[in-house]
């Protein structure tokens, strides 16, 4: 009986030892590294500034993916209104400090001065090892997956917006940024599943300062989970939105402020960063942990 029980114990603790050890992403919002900020930066001489108080929690976190709000360049011409962002090259040091693996570039701002300054970013990023979703050189990259291995996990990452012009994101578009249309997402997200474990749809949507998500939103989100992503992941609103369980996924409609300028209200001096946890390659736990930001907009835990 003693033997049969040993032999038991032996048997559970070599399976737990086979057990992939668990996973932890942490994602965060909106990353401006021009205006205010880009100034602070050069008068600090410090491009690792803006990430100084929440570099020890990235950390923690096997992969961490934020979304880019602007070129980084010294090229092309300004394309957009007064709020336009264009960051220093220096500034990658500081993403790359944070470790900061993937960014998305499917927003607003990244047409912001052009061709030249995309593909320049494009470049930057490459060399600094950083990954970008959500665009391109051309339309099939724009929506070729990121796939991580993390710890035996496979991830795949994808990203789109509705906040670009259209005459970037069509099939002869180069560079191209993927657009939020469900009949080219669906199919993305198809070719992504058969080669993972996990998919991670990242969006640019929604209204702005709005601190709910809208109908709209939810009915494409829902879809998305229903056609095989796991995590809808979105920003734009520079204020923190609800995050929800749908079936087996979870829904981030808006994380808010991450590195931004923008401490002029309560709603935006304060965003959320989602810690997720993925154990036997699938969800385990998703956690919304609340950011504040200080007077030269670092992010802090907000405990």
């Amino acid at each position: 009986m003693k033997i049969t029980s040993l032999l038991l114990a032996l048997s559970l603790f070599s399976m737990i030892q086979r057990l992939p050890p668990p996973v932890t992403l942490i994602f965060t919002g909106d990353i401006m590294l021009s205006r205010k900020i880009g100034a602070i930066m050069v008068e600090k001489n410090d491009w690792a500034y803006p990430f100084l108080q929440i570099n020890d929690e990235l950390k923690k976190a096997d992969l961490v993916v934020a979304n880019l709000e602007s070129p980084i360049s010294t090229k092309g011409i300004k394309m957009g209104s007064i709020y336009s962002f264009r960051a220093d090259p220096r500034a990658v040091a500081g993403l790359s400090s944070a470790g900061i693996s993937i960014v998305s570039l499917a927003n607003n701002h990244v047409w912001d001065y052009g061709r030249e300054a995309l593909n320049e970013t494009f470049d930057i990023l490459k060399t600094a090892g950083i990954n970008y979703i959500g665009a391109g050189t051309n339309y099939a990259e724009a929506h070729e997956p990121v796939i991580k291995d993390v710890k035996g996990a496979k991830i795949a990452f994808l990203g789109y917006t509705d906040l670009v012009p259209r005459g970037i994101t069509g099939e002869q578009s180069a560079p191209a940024v993927g657009y939020l249309d469900l009949e080219k997402i669906i199919p993305d997200i198809a070719r992504a599943k058969t080669l993972v474990d996990l998919v991670v749809v990242s969006i640019h949507w929604g209204t702005e300062y709005e601190t709910k998500h809208n109908q709209t939103q939810e009915k494409i989100a829902h879809t998305l989970i229903d056609t095989g992503a796991d995590l809808v992941i979105g920003h734009h609103p520079h204020v923190a939105q609800e995050v929800e369980k749908y079936k087996a996924g979870y829904i981030a409609y808006s994380l808010g402020n991450f590195v931004f300028d923008q401490n002029f209200s309560a709603d935006t001096r304060t965003g959320i960063i989602l810690k997720v946890t993925v154990k036997n390659k699938k969800l385990d736990q998703v956690e919304s942990q609340k950011i504040k930001f200080t007077p030269t907009y670092q992010p802090v835990l907000d405990l």
